[in-house]
């Protein structure tokens, strides 16, 4: 089984795109779905119509924090952690699974799609994968998959308000241990780019990483992010 865990925090515009998304899927891999929202009055949880077979949580605000207590809820041996505006290609956990049926990884994630026809923003996402091909650290709008016992061996997500997908990869490359880049796209929202501007995103993102590999605390860089 593979649990798909999906943080949200005011996703009530979005979540029923998400699941409608799944359905679509018609997929015989066996998954569940795991929702846990952030805010304190369940914006989100309330917008789901239809909650059959559905888990949800109740949860304090951080997406580390979030998808932690999503992955101690989580019944199958593979997590799989979503945004809730990113959708997975088609046929995406047959693939995870079988990359998983594989000792070589221990998890992985996808190339980066976006879902807008703005020609700069897809160079962008092209570069982003380019780079988490290089370098094999995704970022979590990749959605990330790993073994739930190897997630747990290693301490799970950092609890901290920015780049907690970053940290856990830092922390699967210094044991040594491989993850997978599927060649699939995902496909995520380009709101980020577009409500903030292009090059200021861009900028702003470089910034931040560059800080973060020189040690800055992300309880400091995330006043920038999103100021």
């Amino acid at each position: 089984m593979i649990s798909i865990i999906i943080p949200v925090f005011h996703e009530e515009d979005r979540i029923e795109a998400l699941l409608a998304h799944f359905h679509k899927q018609r997929t015989g891999v066996d998954y569940e779905i795991i929702i846990v929202d952030g805010d304190p009055q369940r914006s989100t949880i309330k917008r789901i119509k239809q909650r059959e077979g559905l888990v949800i949580i109740g949860f304090e605000k951080g997406r580390g924090t979030q998808m932690n207590a999503g992955a101690r809820s989580a019944k199958g041996e593979i997590l799989l952690f979503l945004h809730a505006d990113t959708f997975l290609p088609y046929g995406a956990l047959e693939k995870v699974t079988f990359v998983m049926q594989k000792n070589t990884y221990v998890g992985g994630a996808f190339d980066l799609g976006v879902d807008s026809p703005n020609l700069l923003i897809r160079f962008i996402a092209l570069c982003a994968s380019l780079r988490s091909r290089i370098t094999r650290v995704p970022f979590g709008d990749q959605a990330i998959f790993i073994r739930r016992d190897y997630f747990n061996a290693i301490g799970g997500y950092k609890e901290i308000p920015l780049m907690e997908d970053v940290d856990l990869m830092k922390r699967i490359r210094k044991q040594g241990h491989k993850i997978c880049i599927i060649k699939d796209r995902v496909k995520t929202s380009s709101r980020n780019w577009e409500e903030n501007g292009i090059v200021f995103t861009v900028l702003r993102n470089w910034i931040i990483q560059i800080l973060y590999f020189l040690k800055m605390s992300p309880h400091i860089l995330v006043k920038f992010y999103y100021r």
